[in-house]
């Protein structure tokens, strides 16, 4: 199964479309908010299941602020991040979601990719595809994958 994570796009989708169709096919989009209304675009986008969450810049939409569902046997929270002060860092963060019983947390907000794995718990933050704030500053995305056996694999890319 090949997921692909984003975030913070702030509708300038031009990257996201150029890389759907380099990177296709997806089984899974999920979107960690902040995509200013561009949301249709994104489940047009794609032939596959799509999540997205409403972000601290999506005005008047009714996008879910938050969402938890299964990705294979892993239990998935899905945020924007930006309730839970995540530009100081992410253990608030992860002390929610093992509060939650989830595997699994997916957050956008600091436009910096993260992939932070603990025994019980893993962060994922894939960062902006428009803005991004790391270090060289470049676009980035992750994909997920999860193996004939079910196991996560996760990849960080950059545009």
């Amino acid at each position: 199964m090949k997921v692909l994570i984003i975030s913070d796009t702030h509708r300038r989708d031009d990257r996201f479309l150029a890389l759907i169709e380099r990177i296709k096919p997806i089984d899974m989009l999920i979107h960690c908010g902040d995509t200013e209304g561009s949301e249709e675009l994104y489940m047009a986008g794609v032939d596959c299941p799509v999540e997205i969450v409403a972000g601290n810049n999506d005005f008047f939409t009714d996008l879910p602020r938050e969402r938890e569902f299964n990705v294979g046997n892993y239990r998935v929270w899905l945020t924007h991040g930006h309730n839970y002060y995540v530009s100081m860092g992410n253990s608030i963060l992860k002390e929610e979601a093992r509060a939650r019983g989830v595997d699994i947390v997916m957050y956008g907000h600091t436009h910096k990719p993260v992939v932070d794995v603990d025994k019980d718990i893993t962060a994922i933050n894939p960062g902006s595809l428009s803005f991004p704030r790391q270090e060289g500053r470049k676009p980035s995305y992750i994909i997920m994958d999860l193996d004939r056996d079910g196991q996560v694999h996760y990849h960080l890319n950059f545009l």
